[in-house]
């Protein structure tokens, strides 16, 4: 018999997911984690960013990439320049600097909307991960390897995993809309 335990960490995986998604998700300031996604070609292997060069925040609205080997200069380039985070780099030979322009109020709105799009998302999710425990679970009924009071308590529990979840996601969205909203 499965545990109940499963279905709560794929609720768990969804939010994580979640957040890491709104990690990169710039607020105006310089924030290393939208760097989090880009791979480098380092010999012949997609390498982390921060695996082959020296990401820091000089500045509020700056990240600054030293790599170690100057010869990554260009491929980092090249990679910010095709990832999805609409900033363009500048390097003088030794250095990346990525300048984040102060966000207007509509692409604020604009964010926050994405933002709230992408918790929908997670909470369509978590509720598949309801649905799916509960087909699970009576299918156990069904077959007689639970009673129905046994049933009656996972399906509660189910319901109770899903609202706790639920009411995260629904914190995490508040938080990063506000955040991105009082930048």
């Amino acid at each position: 018999m499965a545990d109940i335990k499963e279905f709560e960490e794929k609720m768990i995986k969804t939010i994580d997911t979640l957040l890491e998604d709104y990690a990169t998700i710039r607020a105006g300031r310089a924030n290393p984690h939208i760097l989090d996604k880009i791979r480098v070609d380092y010999w012949g292997t997609p390498t982390p960013l921060q695996q082959v060069a020296n990401v820091s925040v000089p500045e509020a609205r700056m990240i600054q990439i030293q790599p170690w080997e100057s010869s990554l200069i260009k491929e980092i380039e090249k990679m910010i320049l095709v990832s999805d985070i609409g900033i363009t780099p500048t390097n003088d030979g030794k250095v990346i600097r990525l300048i984040f322009p102060e966000l207007t109020e509509d692409r604020r709105k604009e964010i926050v909307k994405d933002i709230k799009k992408k918790g929908e998302n997670a909470k369509v999710a978590v509720r598949n991960v309801r649905r799916d425990a509960n087909d699970f679970f009576k299918k156990q009924n069904k077959d007689n390897l639970i009673s129905e009071d046994e049933y009656k308590n996972i399906e509660e529990d189910v319901q109770k995993l899903t609202d706790k979840y639920i009411a995260e996601i629904d914190k995490a969205v508040e938080a990063k809309s506000k955040e991105i909203l009082t930048v």
